[in-house]
């Protein structure tokens, strides 16, 4: 599930898990009067950063979490509840007393994206070895649940007593991502290689999406929030330095842009080579890492530098 933190100027800060539904059709603002601030699938981290952000942009800030509204990501672990969402899963107790709470949880089991886990413990010491505390909340901390996968995928049974595990009632849901590649809808692998029939790759990428029917049923605001989940997932994996994940966040960001443009009758190309005749003439320098462009003097600048002078 993939949530997005929305912002009304002059109005109200929110999260939803649906633009489209909560923003435009409940409350009635057109897509030009809001801006997507941020969007993640960890709705500890974006619920935090709602009240954050309502605080610092001087908003009413909510009395209570956007994730604390539902229940659906809480699980109960016998005395403990835990988060889990297709990322992480977070404990709701600092490191230092994570040990204790999880050896009073042995055999719990619950499941995640990247499969079923059993507190054993190994998977205690693992656990331990590799939580993190949350950069929103010292008294919560988390791990990755792909990362457990891999431990768990040399022995899924280790240290198992059969007959001492229970199961959490866990609620589990597709995220949107995956039901959207399911769908066809974003771009995978495709059985087209371009290096074999010689075609252009956006000729492929059309190709590829209109088969899909995307381009018949598909709508440029969806588009739009597609490519912010891509630049998320970008921004996700140049903090985790994961190359991998790097070039396919670009890859997919690029096919969207490329499903987008067509889909407002304007080749891709023809964006692409019209942003570059602007910036081919385009003086500047480096700041800070940033390629800040050269601002032409006015007349109205001139008047000020001359008046700042006096």
């Amino acid at each position: 599930m993939m949530y997005y933190l929305y912002h009304i100027p002059g109005k109200k800060i929110g999260v939803t898990n649906d633009v489209e539904g909560r923003v435009v059709n409940q409350q009635g603002y057109d897509w030009d009067e809001f801006e997507l601030l941020a969007m993640d699938e960890d709705i500890s981290y974006i619920s935090n950063l709602e009240l954050d952000l309502q605080e610092k942009f001087g908003y009413k800030v909510d009395r209570k979490l956007y994730k604390d509204l539902f229940n659906n990501n809480n699980k109960q672990l016998n005395n403990m509840k835990i988060n889990v969402t297709e990322a992480t899963t977070t404990f709701p107790c600092p490191i230092d007393k994570l040990k204790g709470r999880l050896m009073d949880e042995l055999g719990m089991q619950w499941e995640t994206a990247h499969g079923e886990f059993t507190i054993t413990p190994p998977t205690v010491n693992w656990i331990m070895a590799n939580v993190k505390t949350s950069m929103y909340n010292k008294d919560r901390c988390y791990i990755y649940n792909k990362a457990m996968a891999k431990f768990y995928d040399h022995d899924p049974h280790r240290n198992i007593t059969v007959g001492s595990t229970h199961r959490a009632d866990v609620f589990k849901e597709a995220s949107e991502r995956e039901l959207a590649r399911v769908n066809g809808r974003l771009f995978e692998k495709s059985e087209v290689n371009c290096k074999d029939c010689n075609k252009p790759i956006f000729d492929c990428i059309r190709e590829w999406a209109d088969e899909r029917g995307l381009y018949d049923k598909g709508d440029p605001k969806t588009q739009y929030i597609k490519l912010m989940e891509e630049t998320g997932e970008i921004g996700r994996a140049l903090l985790k330095d994961d190359t991998n994940e790097i070039v396919d966040g670009i890859g997919d960001a690029v096919v969207v842009l490329t499903n987008l443009a067509e889909l407002i009758v304007v080749p891709i190309e023809e964006c692409i080579q019209s942003a570059y005749d602007v910036i081919a003439k385009r003086t500047g320098k480096m700041v800070n890492g940033t390629f800040v462009k050269d601002q032409p003097v006015t007349s109205y600048g001139r008047e000020n530098v001359t008046k700042r002078k006096l």
